[in-house]
Parts: C-alpha cells; sequence; structure tokens
C-alpha cells in the first residue's frame, strides 16, 4: 500500500468488471493500473485501440416493425459492404448474416499502429406469421439494411380485433 492510498481524495475507485470480462481486468486495465499507480493518473497508452471497439463482439443492432400489410426489419451495419451480407428467409424466419471486416493505419510521432479486425455475425429473426416469401427484398444503404417482407393472404385474412370489455 501507498502513502497516497490513505489520502482519501487521491484513492482510486475500483469498478464492476465489464460484461463479458467473466470477473478478470483486460491488459490494458491492467497495465494502466500499474503505470497509474507508479506515475500517476496519465494515459500512457494513447494509441491502444479503446474498449468497444472492433475487437469486441459485434452484434449488429436490429428492429422489427409490423403493419397490417408487411414486415420490416431493420439492422444497423455500419463499416459493411453488401457484398458482406447475406439474408435467408425461411419458414421459421429471417436469418441475416455477415462478416466484419477493419483494417486501420495510424502514424503520429513517433508512433505507429496498424489494426486489423475480421469477424462475422448471424442474427435470426423469427417473423410474426405466414409471409410472401418470393415477394420479399432488401436494401442495403447507409449502412442500414432493411429487409421487407409482405404477409401472405392468409396472414392478412387471420387478422381479428378483440374487444377489451371492462370487468
Amino acid at each position: 500500500m501507498a502513502i497516497r492510498d490513505l489520502i482519501p481524495w487521491t484513492r482510486r475507485e475500483t469498478s464492476l468488471p465489464a460484461r463479458g470480462t467473466f470477473g478478470f481486468p483486460s491488459l490494458r486495465e491492467e497495465v494502466d493500473r500499474w503505470f497509474g499507480d507508479f506515475f500517476g493518473d496519465r494515459d500512457f497508452w494513447p494509441l491502444w485501440p479503446s474498449d468497444g471497439g472492433f475487437a469486441e463482439t459485434f452484434t449488429p443492432k436490429v428492429d422489427v416493425t409490423e403493419t397490417d400489410k408487411e414486415v420490416r426489419v431493420m439492422a444497423d451495419l455500419p463499416g459493411m459492404e453488401e457484398k458482406d451480407i447475406q439474408v435467408d428467409l425461411t419458414d421459421d424466419g429471417l436469418t441475416i448474416r455477415g462478416e466484419r471486416k477493419s483494417e486501420h493505419e495510424e502514424k503520429r510521432g513517433g508512433f505507429y499502429r496498424s489494426e486489423r479486425s475480421y469477424g462475422s455475425f448471424e442474427r435470426f429473426i423469427t417473423l410474426p406469421g405466414p409471409v410472401e416469401k418470393d415477394k420479399a427484398e432488401a436494401l442495403f444503404k447507409n449502412g442500414v439494411l432493411t429487409v421487407t417482407v409482405p404477409k401472405s393472404p392468409e396472414a392478412l385474412r387471420s387478422h381479428r380485433r378483440i374487444e377489451v370489455k371492462k370487468g
């Protein structure tokens, strides 16, 4: 224990481990803590990739909306191209697969950093009833994939509103 640990306003607070670390801090957090304990609270890793970057597991955010005539699925896929995305429609639902690639190079002062990151993902979305698979469309624009699937005529006929009565 260092003397500065006894002074309340210089004591470093420790937080709970982030989700997915299984209780073990990342190497960067440990090295930052070691340097912080020795040199103070300066950032010695300005070029080290920050948490939340490509190295993390990528799971695209998905919105599913339903109207009387169609089901629309929108997936955020930033930094991807349409050639890296595959959409499959089955009787059970919609599957979106893709592979995300990133290469980044940075030269600054006496530092040089080159990073490459690759990873794939797969999302399955259950559709709310029978659909017309032959009329489904997928559009990829500005990093957002929009899949529109018309409902089948039998799904349109099977809809019935139930009146709610005061009990």
